[in-house]
């Protein structure tokens, strides 16, 4: 089944079934059931926006694996890429951008891609049975520090490492996931957009809300006097965000909000975390 990429208008089709498109209906308010309905006269526009942040530039492999993905039959996705470093973006504004972009389109699912994750040639793939399902709205592939040896980018709970009992191919439930492939639905973005996040300005003038934020604080210990630093990474920060403020069972993911640990990674999608400088692959 062949399919191509679509310079023109941003997006990315696969196989047959693209005529006669229907708009895309958009249902107000949040849907408890997030199932996808595939029968006759669905259409598939606008239902995924993929998204990169990237400081400029990627390296062949990285843009072979990206834009050779395997595209599923009757599928269709607009694409979205922010070069924030040349823009003068943060890395948290890269990402608010991304989300204001899919919320302004309207998507049900954005997928995030960074720079430096190879991704296997059938994610799309794999993300689309995810889509399917409509049971988790947090999938994430996984992949390893750059360092050696390499963790992988998995966890539950804080201060304690990566989670390792696993075995390639495992499903793994989990309370923190890095942004590098993941798949997650609009509805969680949708709420922290509107009820979490403060509003802001990014260096162009755009009006973004602090869905992404890199935290990042200085304190006096009480006790000691003494001055203190806390840092940490916006992946990381979003999930405790998410978990915080309840949003998994508000925006109607029930079921999974039950889990104590209701993020999955997918481990099947096995990428690789490349050093542009170097080329080298980690693990």
């Amino acid at each position: 089944m062949g399919s191509e990429i679509n310079l023109r208008s941003g997006t990315e089709e696969g196989g047959r079934g693209m005529k006669n498109k229907k708009k895309h209906e958009v249902i107000p308010g949040y849907v408890p059931n997030h199932t996808m309905s595939f029968g006759k006269g669905n259409s598939w526009k606008k239902r995924t926006l993929i998204a990169v942040a990237t400081e400029g530039w990627v390296s062949y492999l990285w843009a072979i694996r990206r834009f050779g993905q395997i595209v599923p039959v009757n599928w269709e996705a607009s694409g979205y890429d922010v070069q924030y470093t040349a823009m003068g973006f943060s890395i948290d504004d890269a990402y608010n951008l991304i989300t204001k972009q899919a919320l302004d389109l309207k998507v049900d699912w954005l997928v995030i891609i960074e720079d430096d994750v190879i991704l296997p040639p059938n994610c799309f793939l794999k993300f689309l049975e995810w889509q399917k399902k409509g049971t988790c709205p947090v999938v994430s592939g996984i992949y390893y520090t750059k360092a050696s040896p390499a963790d992988p980018l998995v966890f539950r709970k804080r201060g304690n490492g990566a989670f390792t009992d696993w075995k390639p191919g495992d499903k793994v439930w989990c309370d923190g996931l890095p942004m590098g492939c993941l798949l997650i639905h609009t509805s969680l973005l949708r709420w922290m957009w509107d009820n979490a996040a403060p509003e802001y300005k990014a260096t162009d003038g755009t009006v973004l809300h602090k869905v992404f934020e890199t935290p990042q604080r200085i304190f006096i210990d009480p006790e000691t006097g003494g001055i203190g630093t806390q840092s940490g990474t916006q992946d990381l920060f979003f999930f405790d965000q998410i978990l915080k403020h309840k949003v998994l069972e508000k925006t109607g993911w029930k079921r999974v909000a039950k889990r104590e640990y209701p993020f999955m990674c997918d481990t099947s999608i096995y990428c690789k975390h490349q050093c542009r400088m170097t080329g080298k692959m980690y693990p």
